[in-house]
Protein backbone atom coordinates (compact mmCIF):
# COMPACT_ATOMS: atom_id res chain seq x y z
CA UNK A 1 0.00 0.00 0.00
CA UNK A 2 1.21 3.96 -0.80
CA UNK A 3 2.21 5.76 1.72
CA UNK A 4 -0.58 8.16 0.79
CA UNK A 5 -3.11 5.31 0.78
CA UNK A 6 -2.17 4.37 4.28
CA UNK A 7 -2.39 7.68 5.67
CA UNK A 8 -5.93 8.08 4.01
CA UNK A 9 -7.36 4.77 5.05
CA UNK A 10 -5.48 5.78 8.56
CA UNK A 11 -7.67 8.95 9.02
CA UNK A 12 -10.84 7.32 7.62
CA UNK A 13 -10.59 4.50 10.16
CA UNK A 14 -10.03 7.26 13.20
CA UNK A 15 -12.81 9.43 12.10
CA UNK A 16 -15.07 6.08 12.15
CA UNK A 17 -13.92 5.48 15.18
CA UNK A 18 -13.99 8.82 16.82
CA UNK A 19 -17.60 9.08 15.27
CA UNK A 20 -18.77 5.60 16.37
CA UNK A 21 -17.82 6.74 20.21
CA UNK A 22 -19.90 9.90 19.89
CA UNK A 23 -22.49 7.34 18.76
CA UNK A 24 -21.93 5.67 22.21
CA UNK A 25 -21.94 8.66 24.36
CA UNK A 26 -25.30 10.11 22.83
CA UNK A 27 -27.10 6.33 23.16
CA UNK A 28 -25.94 6.73 27.04
CA UNK A 29 -26.91 10.32 27.45
CA UNK A 30 -30.55 8.87 26.42
CA UNK A 31 -30.42 6.49 28.88
CA UNK A 32 -29.52 8.32 31.79
CA UNK A 33 -32.30 10.91 31.09
CA UNK A 34 -34.84 7.78 32.08
CA UNK A 35 -33.37 7.62 35.34
CA UNK A 36 -32.33 11.19 36.41
CA UNK A 37 -33.77 13.80 33.99
CA UNK A 38 -31.86 16.59 34.74
CA UNK A 39 -28.72 17.86 37.08
CA UNK A 40 -29.49 18.84 40.48
CA UNK A 41 -32.37 16.86 41.55
CA UNK A 42 -33.70 15.68 44.86
CA UNK A 43 -35.42 11.96 44.52
CA UNK A 44 -36.76 10.40 47.50
CA UNK A 45 -35.66 6.66 47.18
CA UNK A 46 -36.76 3.50 49.38
CA UNK A 47 -34.93 0.86 49.23
CA UNK A 48 -36.32 -2.98 50.18
CA UNK A 49 -34.82 -6.54 49.97
CA UNK A 50 -36.55 -9.33 49.47
CA UNK A 51 -35.73 -12.89 50.42
CA UNK A 52 -35.22 -15.70 48.21
CA UNK A 53 -38.66 -16.68 48.75
CA UNK A 54 -39.99 -13.22 47.95
CA UNK A 55 -41.03 -12.07 51.84
CA UNK A 56 -39.68 -8.58 52.20
CA UNK A 57 -36.88 -8.17 54.59
CA UNK A 58 -35.81 -5.01 55.30
CA UNK A 59 -36.36 -1.88 53.65
CA UNK A 60 -34.93 1.95 54.46
CA UNK A 61 -36.03 5.70 52.99
CA UNK A 62 -33.56 7.97 51.62
CA UNK A 63 -33.53 11.34 49.92
CA UNK A 64 -30.91 12.11 47.22
CA UNK A 65 -29.56 15.26 46.15
CA UNK A 66 -28.16 14.45 42.66
CA UNK A 67 -26.02 17.63 41.90
CA UNK A 68 -23.47 18.91 38.53
CA UNK A 69 -20.34 17.94 38.35
CA UNK A 70 -20.25 14.33 39.99
CA UNK A 71 -21.90 15.60 43.25
CA UNK A 72 -24.63 14.25 45.51
CA UNK A 73 -25.80 14.14 49.16
CA UNK A 74 -27.50 11.06 50.64
CA UNK A 75 -29.42 11.90 53.60
CA UNK A 76 -30.91 8.23 55.64
CA UNK A 77 -34.32 8.79 56.71
CA UNK A 78 -35.15 5.52 58.61
CA UNK A 79 -35.24 5.21 62.57
CA UNK A 80 -32.41 3.21 62.50
CA UNK A 81 -30.22 5.23 60.25
CA UNK A 82 -31.82 8.82 61.07
CA UNK A 83 -29.17 11.18 60.38
CA UNK A 84 -26.78 9.37 58.75
CA UNK A 85 -25.49 11.24 55.62
CA UNK A 86 -23.19 10.20 52.53
CA UNK A 87 -21.43 12.68 50.24
CA UNK A 88 -20.21 12.22 46.86
CA UNK A 89 -17.64 15.04 45.50
CA UNK A 90 -16.10 13.42 42.63
CA UNK A 91 -14.29 10.43 43.27
CA UNK A 92 -14.89 11.19 47.16
CA UNK A 93 -16.91 9.30 49.39
CA UNK A 94 -17.78 10.26 52.73
CA UNK A 95 -20.42 8.95 55.65
CA UNK A 96 -20.79 11.26 58.51
CA UNK A 97 -22.22 9.70 61.45
CA UNK A 98 -24.79 11.94 64.33
CA UNK A 99 -23.23 12.87 66.92
CA UNK A 100 -19.55 12.60 65.52
CA UNK A 101 -17.23 15.38 64.27
CA UNK A 102 -15.77 13.54 61.72
CA UNK A 103 -16.17 12.46 58.26
CA UNK A 104 -15.05 8.91 57.87
CA UNK A 105 -13.77 7.91 54.04
CA UNK A 106 -15.46 5.02 52.42
CA UNK A 107 -15.52 3.72 48.71
CA UNK A 108 -18.77 3.57 46.59
CA UNK A 109 -19.26 0.16 47.04
CA UNK A 110 -19.86 0.03 50.81
CA UNK A 111 -23.16 -0.77 51.13
CA UNK A 112 -26.28 0.91 52.06
CA UNK A 113 -28.86 -1.76 52.49
CA UNK A 114 -29.43 -5.41 50.85
CA UNK A 115 -27.30 -5.20 47.02
CA UNK A 116 -28.02 -1.60 47.19
CA UNK A 117 -24.25 0.18 47.02
CA UNK A 118 -23.26 4.29 47.76
CA UNK A 119 -22.59 4.22 44.37
CA UNK A 120 -25.79 2.52 43.27
CA UNK A 121 -27.92 5.39 44.87
CA UNK A 122 -25.35 8.54 44.78
CA UNK A 123 -24.70 8.40 40.86
CA UNK A 124 -26.33 8.00 38.28
CA UNK A 125 -24.57 9.28 34.89
CA UNK A 126 -23.06 6.32 32.50
CA UNK A 127 -22.15 9.23 29.87
CA UNK A 128 -20.02 10.57 32.76
CA UNK A 129 -18.68 7.86 34.28
CA UNK A 130 -17.78 5.45 31.48
CA UNK A 131 -16.95 5.05 27.75
CA UNK A 132 -18.17 2.24 25.86
CA UNK A 133 -18.49 0.62 22.63
CA UNK A 134 -21.63 -0.86 20.79
CA UNK A 135 -21.35 -4.61 21.07
CA UNK A 136 -24.26 -5.34 18.76
CA UNK A 137 -28.17 -5.36 18.53
CA UNK A 138 -30.24 -8.31 20.56
CA UNK A 139 -33.47 -9.02 21.48
CA UNK A 140 -34.52 -8.50 25.23
CA UNK A 141 -37.06 -10.17 27.22
CA UNK A 142 -39.11 -13.39 27.05
CA UNK A 143 -40.40 -14.46 23.22
CA UNK A 144 -43.67 -12.80 23.36
CA UNK A 145 -42.27 -9.80 24.47
CA UNK A 146 -38.91 -9.49 23.37
CA UNK A 147 -37.72 -5.89 21.77
CA UNK A 148 -34.98 -4.60 19.99
CA UNK A 149 -32.64 -3.76 21.86
CA UNK A 150 -28.25 -2.54 21.57
CA UNK A 151 -26.00 -3.46 24.08
CA UNK A 152 -23.42 -2.06 24.85
CA UNK A 153 -19.95 -2.70 26.97
CA UNK A 154 -18.90 -0.14 29.31
CA UNK A 155 -15.62 0.64 31.22
CA UNK A 156 -14.76 2.99 33.99
CA UNK A 157 -13.37 5.87 32.90
CA UNK A 158 -12.86 7.33 36.78
CA UNK A 159 -12.43 5.72 40.15
CA UNK A 160 -15.13 6.67 41.88
CA UNK A 161 -17.67 4.24 40.40
CA UNK A 162 -18.98 0.80 41.95
CA UNK A 163 -18.25 -1.01 38.59
CA UNK A 164 -15.62 -1.48 36.51
CA UNK A 165 -17.53 -3.23 33.90
CA UNK A 166 -21.22 -2.67 32.66
CA UNK A 167 -23.25 -4.55 30.02
CA UNK A 168 -25.81 -2.80 29.27
CA UNK A 169 -29.18 -3.32 27.33
CA UNK A 170 -31.17 -0.29 26.05
CA UNK A 171 -34.01 -0.44 23.89
CA UNK A 172 -33.43 0.46 19.91
CA UNK A 173 -36.37 2.37 19.61
CA UNK A 174 -36.05 5.36 22.36
CA UNK A 175 -32.63 4.75 24.08
CA UNK A 176 -34.68 3.50 27.29
CA UNK A 177 -32.45 1.00 29.96
CA UNK A 178 -33.55 -2.57 30.14
CA UNK A 179 -31.32 -4.18 31.75
CA UNK A 180 -27.75 -4.64 33.14
CA UNK A 181 -24.69 -7.03 34.22
CA UNK A 182 -22.71 -5.28 37.05
CA UNK A 183 -19.00 -6.34 37.08
CA UNK A 184 -16.48 -5.31 40.02
CA UNK A 185 -12.92 -4.88 39.72
CA UNK A 186 -11.86 -8.34 39.69
CA UNK A 187 -14.00 -8.42 36.83
CA UNK A 188 -16.71 -11.10 38.80
CA UNK A 189 -20.29 -10.98 37.98
CA UNK A 190 -21.84 -9.02 40.70
CA UNK A 191 -25.24 -7.85 40.21
CA UNK A 192 -27.71 -8.07 37.77
CA UNK A 193 -30.02 -5.04 37.51
CA UNK A 194 -33.96 -4.79 35.62
CA UNK A 195 -34.96 -1.47 35.31
CA UNK A 196 -38.67 -1.03 35.93
CA UNK A 197 -40.19 2.26 33.76
CA UNK A 198 -43.29 4.24 34.07
CA UNK A 199 -45.08 3.04 31.17
CA UNK A 200 -43.97 0.17 28.66
CA UNK A 201 -45.75 1.67 25.92
CA UNK A 202 -44.30 5.40 25.98
CA UNK A 203 -41.94 5.72 29.08
CA UNK A 204 -40.66 8.70 30.35
CA UNK A 205 -38.54 7.59 33.29
CA UNK A 206 -37.16 4.58 35.53
CA UNK A 207 -39.37 3.95 38.47
CA UNK A 208 -37.44 1.30 39.69
CA UNK A 209 -34.44 -0.75 39.94
CA UNK A 210 -34.06 -3.85 40.60
CA UNK A 211 -30.56 -5.37 41.46
CA UNK A 212 -30.18 -9.42 42.24
CA UNK A 213 -26.86 -10.60 43.90
CA UNK A 214 -24.94 -13.19 41.86
CA UNK A 215 -22.25 -13.54 44.52
CA UNK A 216 -23.53 -14.51 48.11
CA UNK A 217 -26.85 -14.86 49.22
CA UNK A 218 -28.94 -14.32 45.73
CA UNK A 219 -31.64 -11.90 47.59
CA UNK A 220 -33.38 -9.33 45.60
CA UNK A 221 -33.11 -5.76 46.38
CA UNK A 222 -35.55 -2.66 45.25
CA UNK A 223 -34.93 0.68 44.40
CA UNK A 224 -37.77 2.41 43.79
CA UNK A 225 -37.33 6.42 43.09
CA UNK A 226 -40.26 7.58 44.56
CA UNK A 227 -40.76 11.54 43.68
CA UNK A 228 -38.25 13.41 41.59
CA UNK A 229 -37.94 17.36 42.00
CA UNK A 230 -35.42 19.77 40.77
CA UNK A 231 -33.46 21.16 43.93
CA UNK A 232 -29.85 22.47 43.54
CA UNK A 233 -28.93 22.36 47.36
CA UNK A 234 -26.78 25.09 49.29
CA UNK A 235 -23.11 24.47 48.37
CA UNK A 236 -21.84 24.78 52.12
CA UNK A 237 -24.26 21.16 52.00
CA UNK A 238 -21.62 19.85 49.75
CA UNK A 239 -18.98 20.49 52.37
CA UNK A 240 -17.58 17.53 54.28
CA UNK A 241 -16.36 20.17 57.00
CA UNK A 242 -19.55 21.35 57.07
CA UNK A 243 -21.72 18.11 57.44
CA UNK A 244 -19.25 16.89 60.24
CA UNK A 245 -20.70 19.40 62.51
CA UNK A 246 -24.19 17.77 62.25
CA UNK A 247 -26.21 20.98 60.59
CA UNK A 248 -30.01 20.77 60.27
CA UNK A 249 -30.18 20.21 56.44
CA UNK A 250 -34.09 20.15 56.56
Amino acid sequence: MKPVQALWLATLLTAASAHAADDVVALLKDADRYRTGQDNLQVETQVTVFNRDGSADKERRYTVFVQAEHKSLVLMRSPAEQGQKVLMLGDDFWLLMPGSQRALRITPSQKLLGDASTGDIATMSWAQDYTGTLAGEERCGADAAAQPCLHLSLVAARKGVTYQRIELWIAKARHEPIKADLFVQSDKLAKQARFVLDNPVAPTLVTEMVLLDQLSNHKETRVRYVSRQPKAVPETWLNPMFLARNPALD
